[in-house]
């Protein structure tokens, strides 16, 4: 029970991280991308490919797995930028679509479809974080570090800039915003720090392979934060809680055919984001602020 603990605790860590650094974009730049699984995995690989080629320490495959991250979504967010709303999200479906097929056909870099066996566990100054426990305290160290970045530039004026993009573009361009190298850089802090989340998802399994970049993996993280409440900073990490405890709620439900979990787990996810784009379109943390403010 405990390893199962440990196990859920630090999976949750991860994904919060990647649910933060979406929300970071999706809800206070007014970006909507659904291909921030590319960047996980992209953390993920390079993290990989450094701990088997050069070294396994943590201050070393990190750094240059968000540098890589940064680079990439610099070179393929200067061209998907130039368009607005729902061509962007258009545009970032191509840009995932593109990722997977390179994942799965450069088999020197990403192992292919097979994935990279045989990871080596993170060290920190020569000591091996291979225990869960230990791995599990990391995983936090790292939601926790994202979350004071986050804050911080969310509190400073690129982050009221941000705002301004994203309550009205046009209006912030009018006072002088280079709306373009805001919203590009704002694309480059959140690919860079979902990095970190890909590479303790690489050293924590050992194994990676192009399933847990894929389409599904960017719709869950897009879940998490609606679900949450985007423009918070709490709303990211409860919408991954949630998500992420319901597939654990509907293994022990007996009753339910083991065979169909995952088409449920699609259905409730489905359902829950319905109901609350009804009853509370600010998502759960959202729609309680509101209320906050109503009275």
């Amino acid at each position: 029970m405990l390893a199962y603990i440990l196990n859920l605790v630090t999976l949750i860590s991860i994904n919060a991280v990647l649910a933060i650094t979406l929300n970071f974009i999706m809800g206070y730049a007014g970006i909507f991308s659904i291909a921030h699984a590319i960047f996980f995995g992209v953390g993920a690989y390079t993290a990989a490919y450094m701990a088997l080629h050069f070294s396994a320490s943590f201050f070393l495959a990190v750094p240059v797995a968000m540098v890589v991250a940064g680079v990439l979504s610099l070179i393929l967010a200067l061209p998907a930028l130039r368009v607005r709303g729902e061509y962007f999200v258009a545009a970032s479906l191509g840009l995932q679509v593109l990722g997977v097929t390179i994942f799965a056909e450069w088999k020197s870099f990403t192992g292919g479809l097979g994935g990279i066996i045989g990871i080596p566990p993170v060290d920190i100054f020569g000591f091996v974080v291979g225990d869960p426990t230990h791995f599990m305290f990391l995983a936090l160290g790292c939601l926790a570090l994202v979350m004071f970045i986050t804050t911080v530039l969310l509190r400073s004026s690129f982050g009221r800039n941000l705002k301004a993009i994203r309550d009205s573009e046009s209006a912030a361009h009018a006072f002088g915003k280079n709306v373009a190298i805001i919203k590009t850089l704002s694309v480059v802090v959140s690919s860079s720090l979902a990095a970190i989340a890909g590479a303790l998802y690489a050293f924590y399994l050992g194994f990676i392979n192009v399933e847990s970049f894929m389409l599904d993996t960017s719709i869950l993280l897009m879940a998490m934060v609606i679900i949450g409440g985007t423009g918070t900073l709490a709303g990211p990490i409860v919408g991954t809680v949630l998500l992420m405890l319901l597939p654990s709620l509907f293994s022990y439900m007996w009753f339910l055919p083991q065979t169909e979990i995952g088409s449920i787990q699609q259905i409730a996810y489905g359902a829950a984001m319905v109901l609350l784009m009804i009853f509370r379109p600010g998502g759960i943390v959202g729609a309680d602020k509101a209320k906050a403010v109503t009275k």
